[in-house]
């Protein structure tokens, strides 16, 4: 793939150091390990090839096997895929050599070092571990993993320590790549890392949410449409006004319709001019002024004045702001506390006002409004004061921890600036938008498996959840199965840019299934970790709970009655628990005598 390997130049020193007839010795995957998976998803996440010459490629190899012996042979083809004469025989027979060169001295150091010298960041959370797509039996596990009886969140000994107090909070876009439509594959491979991955992915999902009027399904014996709010809340500089390049997806929409209204309005002063002259001798009537046309609804306007544009737009549009602060202070106002309005949206619920002075009455049914917001944390608590407010609910939560590394700010993923590839990207969404409008009514539906395996996983997280969290947390497990079905109907709608099937009738693909549900999963966790932040009346348990515990209950309760160390293995995966703590975990519970031991690597959840 490079240049022919030359084995006598490192088998010959391996035999130096290993006795005769040794295999080589095949480490077993460490912490070290979570590390390699997070580096190797932001180099698939960049599509860089970090193997330069032969004997860079070599050393990866090298590194991968002495650290992780087989299981790096994955990571290896991994990272050799982006090179452009790459190959799988040949990546194989490659990492067969490098295996048997056991003791070369070159370690994983080897591997993060040629990973940086390509610009890629080499910075991890401790313990992070950033799974790859799952496979089917792991979503089964995590996804429809049965309640249990058992609580383990208020166990001292329960599986944590010092070492993981600081967990991170999943990610999902790289996990679900490939799986993506098209049009959103090519949204996540212009991502910077698997954070920036995951808000350009949901707030591309959340603005294409606002321009689908005409896609709707029967969820809890209601219409609904596709409509979403999402607030994504980071530190100052942590990478959040990368949301920004989503806008471009939809911005041709709204400026077409802005096109429209200009040219409705040149009419109308046009006919107003006429009217003027000639009102008294021809007795004209008085024309009738124009709609104020737009995608983009304004955050910083009055009560009645929103209501008022909403109206004009039929009821439709979308509040994208990069400030939280934005809507916050309008609602504190006197003039502008439509908060209430915001609640009905979710929902379609009609809106309405009536103007004593001009005796106007207004009326919006049906309202679809969607949401795109962030802000630092400080700024979710402006909006939404305590954890009981209605509006929490009603919103998915993304937390953004930004890389502590400087990033090269000169690096070029093509010819396009991030602005000109999105808006790129926002006039192919028109030309596919036109045509789809076109259809009419579009029916959006789920297959009865689907619809199985939907209230399975919901049943447990709407029990499960506010155990830990307080009854009040119910309303937002409630509403995230809504949000989790319009995400299903927006990633299926997407997928018509694919295959063209241009039917009034969708019935969901599984992989939108797969990636909706998946990513509602890493959203749940999201949302705990905001909710437990804001100020609450009351929970069920007096002591704090972690983002651990709540992970860590997962995984208990993934598992099934009996298990063995690889479906563990698999469900802490599908969590993105580390390995560590994942077995850390399961010596706690055989010490408590919550779990037996059967047999080497086999346990049973004890009998009450």
């Amino acid at each position: 793939m490079k240049k022919p390997f030359n084995p006598e130049e490192w088998e010959e020193p391996a035999k130096q150091q290993t006795p005769q007839n040794t295999q080589p010795v095949q480490t077993p995957a460490t912490d070290a390990s979570d590390d390699i998976e997070v580096v190797t998803q932001r180099i698939e996440a960049a599509r860089v090839d970090i193997t330069g010459d032969y004997a860079t490629w070599r050393d990866i190899g090298f590194a991968l096997s002495d650290q992780l012996g087989e299981n790096g042979r994955d990571y290896y083809h991994r990272i050799s895929r982006f090179y452009p004469g790459y190959t799988e025989q040949e990546c194989d027979q490659q990492y067969d050599r490098c295996m048997r060169a056991h003791g070369t001295g070159v370690t994983i150091k080897t591997f993060f070092q040629a990973a940086k010298d390509a610009g890629i960041s080499v910075s991890v959370p401790s313990h992070t571990s950033f799974p790859s797509t799952p496979s089917h039996e792991q979503r089964k596990n995590v996804t429809s993993g049965a309640p249990s009886n058992s609580s383990i969140e208020g166990s001292e000994g329960n599986g944590g320590s010092e070492g993981d107090e600081d967990e991170p909070l999943p990610t999902f876009a790289l996990q679900v790549r490939d799986a993506l439509p098209g049009f959103f594959q090519e949204v996540v491979d212009h991502a910077d890392n698997e954070f920036d991955a995951d808000i350009l992915l949901i707030g591309s999902i959340v603005c294409i949410s606002a321009c689908l009027p005409n896609l709707s399904g029967v969820y809890d014996n209601r219409s609904y449409w596709p409509n979403l709010y999402l607030f994504v809340t980071a530190q100052a500089s942590s990478g959040k006004g990368r949301l920004t390049l989503c806008k471009h997806i939809i911005q041709p929409i709204h400026d077409r319709m802005r096109e429209i209204n200009e040219a409705e309005v040149m009419d109308y002063k046009q006919k107003m001019r006429e009217y003027e002259i000639n009102k008294k001798k021809l007795n004209m009537d008085k024309p009738e002024e124009p709609p104020l046309r737009m995608l983009f609804l304004p955050a910083n306007a009055s009560s009645t004045a929103f209501i008022q544009v909403l109206n004009e737009n039929d009821g439709r549009g979308i509040m994208f702001e990069t400030e939280g602060d934005t809507l916050a202070n309008t609602f504190s106002s006197d003039y502008g506390n439509y908060s209430d309005h915001f609640r009905k949206f979710t929902h379609h619920e009609t809106v309405s006002y009536v103007r004593r002075k001009d005796r106007e009455f207004v009326c919006v049914d049906q309202p679809c409004v969607s949401c795109v917001l962030s802000g630092t944390p400080k700024q979710v608590s402006s909006l939404i004061p305590d954890a009981e407010n209605g509006l929490f609910s009603r919103f998915l939560f993304y937390h953004l921890v930004g890389d502590d590394t400087w990033k090269n700010v000169f690096a070029r993923k093509g010819p396009d600036t991030a602005d000109a590839y999105f808006k790129n990207l926002g006039k192919r969404f028109f030309d596919f938008h036109k045509v789809f409008i076109e259809l009419g009514d579009v029916e959006y539906d789920l297959t009865e498996p689907q619809h199985d395996a939907f209230n399975a996983w919901f049943s447990y997280v709407f029990n499960r959840f506010p155990q830990m969290l307080g009854k009040d947390f119910r309303a937002t497990v409630a509403r995230l199965g809504l949000m989790t079905f319009r995400m299903m109907m927006i990633l299926s709608a997407v997928r018509v840019m694919d295959d063209g099937d241009y039917s009034k009738h969708i019935v969901c693909d599984q992989r939108d299934f797969d990636t909706a549900m998946t990513i509602s999963r890493a959203l749940l966790q999201h949302s705990a970790y905001i909710y437990d932040g804001l100020p609450k009346a009351s929970v069920v348990k007096s002591k704090t709970v972690t983002q651990k515990t709540v992970r860590r209950q997962l995984f208990w309760d993934s598992l099934g009655e009996e298990f063995d160390r690889q479906t563990f293995i698999d469900v802490a995966k599908g969590l993105q628990m580390p390995l560590s703590t994942a077995e850390r975990n399961i010596k706690k519970w055989v010490e408590e005598k919550l779990l037996e031991r059967l047999d080497l690597g086999k346990y049973r959840k004890a009998r009450k």
